[in-house]
C-alpha cells in the first residue's frame, strides 16, 4: 500500500498560483501565514527565517515546503536587521505573477507558491514537518526539481490561458516528492518517519486500510512483527504519539468527515470507524471534538449550507491567485 499517496488523497492537497520574485540585494520579505507554502530558489541566494527557528541559508537550486504554514521571512544575506515588506503588500500593489523588489545589489531570483490541505485536521498533518528542504549539490539541484521547478518559472513567467491549472499539476507533484524525500531522509520524530521505519509503516497502512478492525496496541504489534511494548515505543519514537492516541485520531477525522459529507447517523458511523456501539462512539467523540456526534453534525451542516450561498471557489485552486498569494498568505 501507498501510504504517503493514499493519505495525500485523504487530506486533498490542492496547489493555488505561483508568482516569480525578482528580488535585489537588500531585501527582506515576510510571509504571515495561512497557506502553506512553496519556494524554489531559481537563481542566487537568500536566507530563510522560520519564527522561532534558527535561519537557514539556500542558493540557487534548493527548494523548501512549508507543511504546516508557518509564518516565515525571506531575505538577502546580511539582511537580519532590514525592516520586512509585507508579501501581501508587495503583492497587492504589484499586478500579474512578477514581482519585484529590493535594492540594486545582488540579484536574486525566487519562485513562490502555496498550498492547502482540505482536511487541515487530519492526524498525518500534525505529523508533517514544518521545513521540508530539498537542497541543491553545486547549485545543482536534484533532477526532479529541476525539471519541475523549470517548468513552474516557465509559467510564472510567461503563463497563458490554462497557465493555473499547470502550475496547480506541477506544484503538487513539488510537494508530494519534497515530501518523499524527507521521509527518505529526515530522522526527527514524525509521520513521515514513521513510514520510513518497516515496522512502524506496516502498522500505518493497517490502519489506514482498514480503521473499522478492532485494532489494540497488541494487534498492531502483531502486524509490525515486534512485542507489544516494542512497538509501542517504537511508534511513538517514530510517529511522536503513542498508537493508541493516532488510531483515535484518525478514527475521529473519518468519523468527522463521514458525518459532514454523508450525513450518516452515530450508529451508522460508529461501526465504519471501529466502535461496537454507539454509545462507545458518542463518549470518545465528545471526548475529541468537545460535542457530541449530533450536534457536531448538525453545526457542520449549517456550515455547509451558509457556505452554499457563497459561490463555490474554481475547481482547480482553492482560492484564487490574488486571494491566495495576496489576499491570504
Amino acid at each position: 500500500m501507498d501510504l504517503l499517496s493514499s493519505v495525500l488523497r485523504e487530506v486533498r492537497l490542492e496547489s493555488a498560483a505561483y508568482r516569480l520574485l525578482e528580488l535585489r540585494a537588500p531585501w527582506r520579505l515576510r510571509f504571515d501565514g495561512g497557506l502553506r507554502g512553496v519556494h524554489v530558489v531559481a537563481s542566487g541566494r537568500c536566507v530563510l527565517q522560520l519564527d522561532g527557528e534558527p535561519p537557514r541559508d539556500l542558493g540557487t537550486g534548493d527548494l523548501v515546503v512549508l507543511p504546516q504554514a508557518d509564518a516565515h521571512e525571506l531575505g538577502s544575506v546580511g539582511s537580519a536587521g532590514l525592516p520586512t515588506l509585507s508579501s501581501l503588500d508587495l503583492a497587492r500593489r504589484t499586478p500579474g505573477t512578477h514581482l519585484a523588489a529590493g535594492g540594486d545589489g545582488e540579484r536574486t531570483t525566487v519562485v513562490c507558491g502555496a498550498f492547502t490541505f482540505g482536511d487541515a485536521d487530519h492526524p498525518a498533518v500534525a505529523g508533517f514537518p514544518r521545513c521540508v528542504r530539498v537542497p541543491a549539490e553545486d547549485g545543482r539541484p536534484p533532477g526532479w526539481v529541476a525539471g519541475v521547478a523549470g517548468a513552474l518559472l516557465a509559467e510564472a513567467r510567461d503563463g497563458g490561458p490554462g497557465s493555473e491549472v499547470v502550475m496547480a499539476r506541477l506544484s503538487d507533484a513539488v510537494v508530494t516528492r519534497a515530501l518523499r524525500h524527507h521521509l527518505q531522509t529526515a530522522d526527527e520524530p514524525g509521520w513521515l518517519r514513521g513510514l520510513h521505519d518497516p515496522h512502524v509503516a506496516r502498522a500505518l497502512a493497517a490502519v489506514h486500510a482498514d480503521l473499522a478492525a478492532p485494532w489494540t496496541v497488541a494487534a498492531l504489534a502483531r502486524v509490525a512483527g515486534l512485542s507489544r511494548a516494542a512497538f509501542a515505543a517504537r511508534f511513538t519514537a517514530a510517529v511522536g504519539q503513542p498508537p493508541a492516541q493516532y488510531l483515535s485520531g484518525a478514527r475521529m477525522r473519518r468519523a468527522m468527515t463521514l458525518l459532514r459529507a454523508e450525513g450518516a447517523t452515530a450508529a451508522g458511523v460508529a461501526s465504519r470507524v471501529g466502535y461496537a456501539s454507539e454509545a462507545s462512539f458518542a463518549v470518545a467523540f465528545t471526548r475529541h471534538a468537545g460535542c457530541p456526534p449530533g450536534a457536531w453534525r448538525r453545526r457542520a451542516r449549517s456550515r455547509t449550507a451558509a457556505a452554499g450561498a457563497v459561490p463555490p471557489p474554481p475547481p482547480v485552486t482553492p482560492v484564487s491567485a490574488e486571494e491566495a498569494l495576496a489576499g491570504r498568505w
